[in-house]
């Protein structure tokens, strides 16, 4: 059963957005991408940049890739920044961080250091406020300009289908996993069941990206709702379609790999992701893409160790309108 979330005319006045990644939140999710890898291949890369030091291994134990992870730490602090954030995980109630830990399961047994967590012992809690920032600034720091980007290029979609077509519309854009009608927003998948009520207290939508897979949620009910989606492009919910026969028209202008490449390019990717996408080498995502840039209908640009080709203006009008996207 689809956890249903219910608004009330009230709710929907105090529908907000985050207005940049949330750092907590993106550090909880790519903890549970670093146990997921069969689910993205997308993030293979960075993947193997990350270092599974015994630091990292002990905030693996407090995100488990499916069921419960602790609320406290993703606190609504965090919308301004890091630091902010992480003082709020440092100012946890420990009765809160006792009851909240409960509900890991583990296996194999909870370490040591987790008892003590939860007994309040406030010098393992300032631990793991080092433990989370020096983590933030190994793995999520270097890439932090990208996944700036693609926040905003999802922000910038939603209210594109916001501004033309309404609230409904923008709620049903979300993700395929969310379902908007009669006041209810139902989100499928197994990992969420029941109702929420909102009670006049709005929602906040937090576009992620690190969320890879469904939408997820906070899961006391008494805390300022939240819902956390991914922030990745989905072909038709922020610009027209491409006219009937165009793909055809495409492939007769440009060869069928190089328009398939430009199709996959409309969300953004680098050129290993490009090669998956499209099922050619690497060496051969390489090729095509530069010979779509010097048709200037492809810009490439570094972010870290990664090159990542995007639309121009031109190439996202050649396939009909559609945005270009990270």
């Amino acid at each position: 059963m689809p956890l249903r979330i219910r608004f009330s005319a009230a709710d929907l006045t105090r529908l907000t957005f985050a207005t940049r990644p949330d750092p907590l939140w993106e550090l909880l999710l790519s903890l549970h991408a670093l146990q997921t890898r069969a689910t993205d291949p997308r993030l293979d890369r960075w993947r193997a940049g990350v270092t599974l030091d015994s630091a990292t291994r002990s905030l693996l134990r407090l995100a488990p890739p499916r069921g419960y992870s602790p609320d406290f730490l993703t606190p609504g602090e965090a919308s301004t920044g890091l630091a902010d954030g992480l003082d709020a995980v440092l100012r946890t109630p420990a009765r809160r961080i006792a009851a909240e830990l409960a509900l890991l399961t583990h296996r194999p047994a909870p370490p040591p250091w987790g008892a003590r967590l939860a007994s309040g012992d406030r010098h393992e809690l300032a631990g793991l406020g080092r433990g989370l920032a020096e983590y933030h600034r190994r793995t999520l720091h270097p890439h932090w300009a990208r996944i700036e980007k693609v926040v905003d290029d999802e922000l910038t979609a939603r209210t594109r289908v916001l501004a033309a077509r309404g609230a409904d519309a923008m709620l049903n854009s979300l993700h395929p996993a969310l379902t908007w009608r009669e006041q209810v927003l139902e989100v499928g998948g197994d990992h969420v069941t029941g109702e929420l009520e909102l009670g006049g207290r709005g929602l906040r939508l937090v576009p992620a990206y690190f969320c890879r897979q469904a939408p997820t949620l906070l899961a006391d009910p008494g805390l300022p709702p939240v819902l956390v989606y991914p922030a990745e492009a989905r072909p038709g919910t922020t610009a027209a379609a491409p006219a009937p026969g165009g793909s055809a028209a495409l492939a007769n202008l440009l060869g069928a790999t190089r328009a398939t490449a430009l199709g996959v390019l409309a969300d953004g990717c680098t050129t290993t992701e490009l090669g998956h996408r499209v099922g050619i080498t690497t060496s051969a995502a390489s090729y095509h893409a530069a010979i779509l840039r010097s048709s200037g209908l492809v810009t490439t640009e570094r972010t870290g160790t990664a090159v990542v080709h995007r639309l121009t203006v031109l190439g996202a009008d050649l396939l009909g309108g559609r945005d270009a996207r990270v």
